[in-house]
């Protein structure tokens, strides 16, 4: 497996790995996130075209995971990353993430952050085995706020959520 930036013909496969990652929340009641759309395409490919989207690719180069990313507050912003279940267990989402500290770092950037359920065991409980650490209400940054607000808009909100850091 080998972390590759995104290309334009890698997108509508991004949204079926994001389709797949999705299905296994529907074990645990949260249909709402299995039957919620992916990122449309010329969202990806916004992403795609600033440099900020990269592919987990298996060894004929088709991607299993991918990861999109923001500059928020002095830190990269893991907007979005999912692993196809296919490929689950076997360090793709770690890879990914590293991948995008050393992208932040190469940028200066203070540290990673990302929004996640805290109750799922593959959402904040894994990314603290990834040296992230939830962030108290007094540690959000503007950023991370307007963050939380769009993500209540959409309905993330009905499931508990937290903001995460992981300092570079």
């Amino acid at each position: 497996m080998r972390i590759r930036p995104a290309r334009r013909s890698d997108l509508p496969l991004l949204q079926d790995i994001e389709r797949a990652a999705g299905e296994p929340f529907r074990t645990l009641g949260m249909s709402a996130v299995s039957d919620d759309d992916p990122p449309p395409l010329d969202l990806l490919d916004d992403y795609r075209r600033a440099g900020r989207a990269w592919v987990a690719a298996e060894s004929d180069d088709r991607p299993v995971g991918y990861l999109i990313a923001d500059e928020v507050d002095g830190a990269a912003h893991v907007e979005q990353v999912s692993v196809h279940p296919s490929a689950a267990r076997r360090g793709v989402g770690r890879a990914l993430i590293d991948h995008v500290a050393d992208w932040a770092g190469d940028r200066r950037l203070a540290a990673l952050t990302l929004t996640t359920f805290s109750h799922v065991p593959w959402n904040a409980p894994y990314y603290t085995r990834l040296g992230f650490r939830t962030l108290a209400e007094a540690e959000l940054t503007d950023g991370l706020r307007k963050i939380r607000a769009e993500e209540a808009e959409h309905g993330l909100d009905r499931w508990p959520r937290v903001c995460m850091r992981r300092e570079l």
